[in-house]
């Protein structure tokens, strides 16, 4: 097996945006932004009720967005809540645990745990408005 020949970018790689599928747009942008604290990146009109909708934790576009996706079918809706099989899906680095905890927390984010200490940080799995698991994390 070769290679593919080297190629120069101006940026290196990296994961930009995650598909996230959501019941209604307007509901899950107040989700994140309001309890989240992140920034809303876009909200375009697609056309036949249809939108471009992306929230990130930072507005300057330095980490990973979700595209929030309205689910279309049954077969979507049914995966609203569950992307993660069970599983912890995202998992949300913060530099100060106690402040977006405290925030998260006034806003009524469920955390399914106390906050504890790892080795790897300080950690606690909350759920999204869907049920979807998350880590919010502070690493060591």
């Amino acid at each position: 097996m070769t290679s593919p020949p080297s190629e120069s970018r101006s940026k290196p790689r990296r994961l930009a945006q995650v598909t996230f599928l959501v019941r209604d747009y307007d509901e899950a942008i107040a989700f994140f932004t309001d309890a989240l604290g992140f920034a809303l990146t876009a909200d375009t009109d697609m056309g036949g009720g249809k939108r471009w909708v992306s929230v990130a934790p930072t507005a300057d576009g330095s980490g990973a967005g979700l595209v929030l996706a309205r689910a279309s079918g049954p077969e979507q809706e049914a995966a609203v809540g569950r992307q993660g099989g069970g599983r912890v899906l995202l998992f949300l680095h913060t530099d100060d645990f106690a402040r977006d905890h405290a925030r998260m927390t006034a806003y009524g984010v469920r955390f399914l745990e106390a906050p504890r200490r790892e080795p790897y940080g300080v950690v606690a799995v909350f759920e999204d408005l869907y049920g979807n698991r998350w880590d919010l994390l502070e690493p060591a």
